[in-house]
């Protein structure tokens, strides 16, 4: 296995696209696993920086170029693409996305491939979790070796409901605010959301929840431990471990799990050896 600094030097930035629609919840999740409140610096296919404002006025409508490269200044080791927010009947950008996934999941340039996909569906219209934008994703995009984690956004949203299920089943205000995370992860089992999206033919490789992304303390722990988890390739954990700065527990106990499986194996080449 080459070492970290040779990893990077191949692939030099971890390279995320995110798919989901408009009001998802994207920019800010970016802005959580950066640990910033700034807003990114856009460079196009060619690396050229873009003004900001010249794109504004479409990114405020939904669309985004997704060859668009954003960055945040807090780590830069990241690159993000965003999805053009397809939504029901937006063939063209669907199709566009697909073409995108198909030439970077295997692009012959290392430092251009997409590592993994992050794709957001927002909890406060879980009425309307799975739309015809999800469908067509998971029913038609084969992104080949690059795992998709789908990532329920928003999930503070259900808090209100189990709040009220809770208090019609009279329990006591200290108990429904302990139990009112549970009871949420309750009903969002019971909606079958990931139920369904198992059962597709381009399933996502698992899948996290994030709740008040809001907040500048968010905890983006679950989306990086599960993303490092569907990498799978060691070489592509170490590059995502190493460019993360948020999440110091994740980097121990990767390097704990290494160290335990560097043991195990020395141990079995001792056995063989006697």
């Amino acid at each position: 296995m080459a070492p970290t600094e040779d990893i990077r030097k191949m692939f030099k930035r971890f390279r995320i696209l995110v798919v989901g629609r408009a009001n998802a919840g994207k920019t800010t999740l970016l802005q959580r696993v950066c640990n910033t409140t700034e807003k990114p610096e856009i460079f196009n296919g060619r690396g050229e920086k873009i003004d900001a404002s010249v794109v504004q006025s479409s990114r405020d409508r939904g669309y985004h170029e997704i060859r668009n490269e954003l960055v945040f200044g807090s780590n830069p080791g990241f690159v993000f693409h965003d999805s053009c927010g397809f939504e029901a009947g937006g063939v063209d950008e669907f199709k566009e996305m697909k073409e995108f996934v198909l030439e970077r999941a295997s692009s012959g340039k290392l430092n251009e491939r997409i590592h993994v996909i992050w794709y957001c569906i927002p909890m406060d219209e879980c009425h309307r979790a799975i739309t015809k934008a999800e469908e067509m994703f998971f029913a038609e995009c084969d992104t080949s070796s690059v795992p998709v984690i789908a990532v329920f956004t928003k999930f503070d949203a259900l808090w209100d409901d189990a709040y009220g299920e809770l208090e019609e089943a009279g329990l006591t205000r200290m108990e429904i605010d302990r139990r009112v995370p549970e009871k949420a992860k309750e009903i969002f089992t019971n909606m079958r959301i990931w139920d369904r999206l198992r059962e597709t033919r381009y399933p996502p490789k698992d899948w996290v929840y994030l709740a008040e992304m809001e907040k500048d303390d968010a905890d983006c722990g679950p989306l990086l431990e599960g993303t490092t988890n569907a990498l799978g390739e060691e070489a592509m954990q170490m590059l995502l471990i190493s460019t993360q700065r948020t999440n110091l527990a994740l980097c121990i106990k990767y390097a704990v799990e290494r160290y335990v499986h560097w043991c195990i194996d020395s141990l079995i080449d001792l056995a063989w050896t006697l």
